[in-house]
């Protein structure tokens, strides 16, 4: 699974996990449901198994490891974020695989997440995966109902 580039014109994300899409304006938490934070999609995970959805280099990591933000060669910023208030859960029941300026490869395990434990602190595991840098890119979600890992579910092209 190749990142596909049209004339350095725009990017592919392929999904970092698989499960049910669900549109950011049905997600329970108003920063992402009014894109605030970015433009894309939310999944509710059928593993709690999140991998890089590009190739690129490690640029966030939470420290309760929660959230991870990964960049590519071309400029194409993605917020992966597990979860609606799991930065609650102090990182309990989240493992990272990588760390900050790491460099990655579609494909390569970025985190490990316990879905059951989420759901015992009575939290939602939906997971948002958005493009941060709106400026700079415009974005084209897949309009798809369920997603396997790999599968492409945004499309975004850098702004002339």
């Amino acid at each position: 699974m190749k990142i596909t580039k049209s004339n350095n014109k725009g990017d592919t994300i392929f999904s970092p996990l698989s499960g049910e899409v669900i549109e950011l304006s049905e997600v329970p938490d108003s920063a992402f449901r009014s894109e605030l934070l970015g433009k894309g999609i939310a999944i509710v995970p059928e593993n709690g198994e999140v991998i890089a959805p590009f190739d690129g280099k490690i640029v966030a990591l939470f420290p309760t490891n929660h959230a991870i933000g990964i960049k590519n060669d071309f400029g194409l910023e993605v917020l992966i974020h597990i979860g609606i208030d799991t930065v609650n859960m102090a990182g309990d029941g989240f493992e990272a695989h990588v760390k900050m300026g790491d460099m990655v490869k579609q494909g390569d395990k970025l985190i490990d997440f316990n879905v059951q434990k989420i759901k015992s602190f009575g939290l939602l595991d939906m997971t948002m995966v958005v493009v941060t840098n709106l400026n700079d890119f415009d974005v084209i979600v897949e309009k798809i109902k369920r997603v396997k890992v790999g599968e492409k579910i945004i499309y975004a092209k850098k702004r002339e």
